[in-house]
């Protein structure tokens, strides 16, 4: 039966973002995806400034947009402005003995017209050449206005890319910084919804939004201006609407920060469900749980649906509120003008500038207020983002470490105890050593540590107790690149990255020539295979290797770690993924390539440890029996249970 929504999200546990177990151990397909709670940003001022923090040293550009929306601004204005005199002209031609008192600026249009109506010989009383040359005049002044914009467009575009370029660029190395343990507790989808959704968020905020903020402010100024010379009245009856237009925008803001932060959250859960479900198709197919996955889907759709409908609405509704708000202004304003013009009080020219002021003045009222739905969305996705930035990364290396530039494999493990979780202990006390050229094997029950032993031996989670030495150093005390260079690892899950064959294996080490790679091949038994694909070394790897047998991809990553010079190698279940017949036909290779090398062993076909040196028997973290093949199975012990068959591998 499919989980219901309150039990798939009690495992994305967003305070701590780690994976959390299904309750009662029944999960219908894939799950455990880490996922924020929906909130309101926690710190706006403080992510804003972090965001523009992005844009330095783009002031140069960044006053060239303020000049260019300045200069938007007062052509819009002043092109208005021109109409004015204009209709007061033209109510005099209709009527030569009404009365026109022209405000400030209509006087100083009014004189620009007809200084170049004298200029060019015109009678100053014709008003077809004197509508004329204010036409030409206003397509100037808007054409300047035209330019302007663009300008500022193309100055903003190129600030807001080269800011996302760096916000992208500090989070993807922030992930190549973060510990194994990060990726371990937070889905694939999850994080990748980071770098598009919230990213492209905080694209839209730079690009659009602040540009339409910062225009606004301008717009609001500039037209209060104007409209206080033109009619302080009128201005009056404005201004009163503007509490009101604040007060309603405030409200709904309110509301739709609340869900787009929620919608954000929901957007990345169900992106990290897709990741997982793509991911094991197989798996789901193979346990018939296509029906269990739709319906799973289906709950956290259906709750980003809700999430998404809760802010779309409250985004949407924000502008026809305020667009009617402006309009119950403009009526007003009309009417009260209308009866001041009768009255001799304002000029029809006056009163029309007005009006399309009161317009100009409501338009940047209702864009800021629509603007700042944007607004929320982009921050919730950049404290997603910053979320990531600020999250630990691996501890840094101590300023004497030692670079080891000729490690030889000389490894040992005293008094080791571990756990992923402060409460749950899964190493306890383990002691072992390997000498170069030994191959130590490690077996044991599901769950036993045995993978653990080479997480901290590679450092990828850090112990608390104990110590683990190589050639007499401890690992805390050796660079971590270093360290990881010397340790070649093999892992039951294979991965090729999109690329030739030929690079795929020099992954193992990037200096290695061609016939280096063919030789790395030939020890894992894989050149034989790669002659018989179409480009032989030259073929295209993509998706993982999807063109490839499973049993074909592990011999790659063999030939990988066999391209390597690492004097420690790890075999974490290499061979689990081929055939008995191919596992014999590469035991050669490896042999040769173990020779080499201290070699640790995790496996549980036992047929390949059999010549290993020691063989250490873990149950429950502990390491129960030690010696090699023929010592452990003349004990009858565990070990001898397990390789003969005799109790179930619990």
């Amino acid at each position: 039966m499919a989980r219901n929504l309150e039990e798939l999200q009690k495992q994305y546990n967003s305070a701590s973002q780690q994976l959390k177990n299904m309750r009662g151990g029944r999960r219908g397909g894939p799950g455990g995806m880490a996922m924020r709670q929906a909130g309101k940003p926690k710190n706006s001022a403080k992510t804003i400034a972090r965001m523009l923090s992005y844009a330095k040293g783009y002031g140069g550009r960044f006053i060239g947009v303020l000049c260019c929306m300045l200069l938007t601004t007062v052509t819009s204005l002043i092109g208005s402005y021109f109409m004015a005199p204009i209709i007061d002209r033209l109510a005099l031609a209709v009527n030569p003995n009404a009365e026109i008192n022209m405000s400030v600026f209509e006087r100083i249009a009014d004189r620009a017209i007809q200084r170049i109506l004298a200029a060019g010989g015109h009678p100053s009383d014709a008003i077809m050449p004197y509508i004329a040359i204010a036409c030409i005049l206003l397509a100037a002044i808007y054409l300047v206005g035209v330019a302007t914009t663009y300008t500022q467009s193309r100055l903003m575009l190129s600030i807001s890319q080269n800011t996302i370029e760096r916000i992208r660029n500090d989070l993807f190395s922030k992930l190549q910084r973060l510990p194994v343990r990060y990726f371990d507790s937070h889905p694939t989808g999850e994080v990748m919804s980071r770098f598009t959704n919230d990213v492209d968020n905080i694209d839209m905020m730079i690009n659009n939004s602040l540009t339409s903020l910062i225009s606004g402010i301008i717009t609001l100024i500039g037209t209060f201006i104007f409209m206080v010379t033109t009619n302080w009245v009128l201005t009056i009856i404005t201004i009163v609407f503007i509490p009101i237009f604040l007060l309603g925008g405030t409200a709904i803001a309110k509301r739709s920060r609340k869900y787009y932060s929620a919608q954000q959250a929901a957007l990345g859960a169900l992106n990290g469900y897709i990741e997982e479900t793509v991911t094991g198709a197989k798996v789901v197919k193979v346990f018939n749980h296509e029906d269990v996955c739709e319906d799973e889907f289906m709950l956290l759709n259906e709750d980003m649906r809700n999430k998404q409908f809760g802010a779309n609405f409250w985004g949407g509704v924000m502008g026809p509120i305020m667009g009617n708000m402006s309009q119950i202004s403009y009526a007003v304003t009309v009417g009260i003008g209308g009866i001041m013009m009768l009255l001799g009080k304002l000029t029809p020219g006056g009163l029309t500038v007005f009006v399309q002021y009161t317009r100009q003045f409501s338009m940047p009222v209702n864009m800021i207020a629509q603007q700042m739905t944007t607004v929320f969305s982009a921050l919730a996705g950049a404290e997603r983002v910053f979320d990531v930035m600020d999250s630990e990364p691996e501890s840094a290396d101590a300023p004497d470490a030692d670079p080891m530039t000729n490690m030889k494999g000389n490894i040992v493990l005293k008094d080791v105890t571990f756990g992923y979780v402060p409460d749950k202990i899964v190493l306890k006390n383990i002691s072992l050593y390997a000498k170069p050229g030994q191959k130590i094997a490690f077996v044991g029950s599901t769950g036993a540590g045995k993978t653990t032993v080479t997480n901290l031996l590679n450092r990828f989670y850090d112990i608390e107790e104990g110590t683990i030495t190589i050639d007499g150093v401890n690992i805390k005390d050796i660079k971590r690149s270093v360290l990881r260079e010397n340790i070649a690892m093999v892992l039951q899950d294979t991965h090729l990255f999109t690329g030739t064959i030929m690079e795929n294996i020099r992954y193992g080490r990037l200096d290695a020539t061609d016939e280096e790679v063919i030789q790395a091949a030939k020890t894992a038994s894989a050149h034989s295979f790669i002659m018989r694909l179409s480009d032989g070394y030259d073929t295209v790897i993509e998706g993982d290797g999807a063109n490839l047998s499973q049993g074909q991809r592990q011999l790659l990553n063999i030939a990988r770690a066999a391209i390597s010079k690492a004097p420690i190698l790890v075999l974490d279940e290499a061979t689990s993924s081929v055939d008995t017949r191919t596992e014999r036909h590469i035991e050669h290779g490896l042999q040769r390539l173990m020779n080499e090398r201290t070699t640790f062993i995790i496996a549980h076909r036992l047929s390949t440890v059999r010549n290993a040196n020691a063989i250490m028997v873990l149950e429950q973290g502990e390491i129960i029996e030690r010696g090699d093949h023929e010592e452990l199975l003349s004990q009858k012990g565990r070990y001898y249970e397990l390789y003969t068959g005799v109790r179930e591998l619990a």
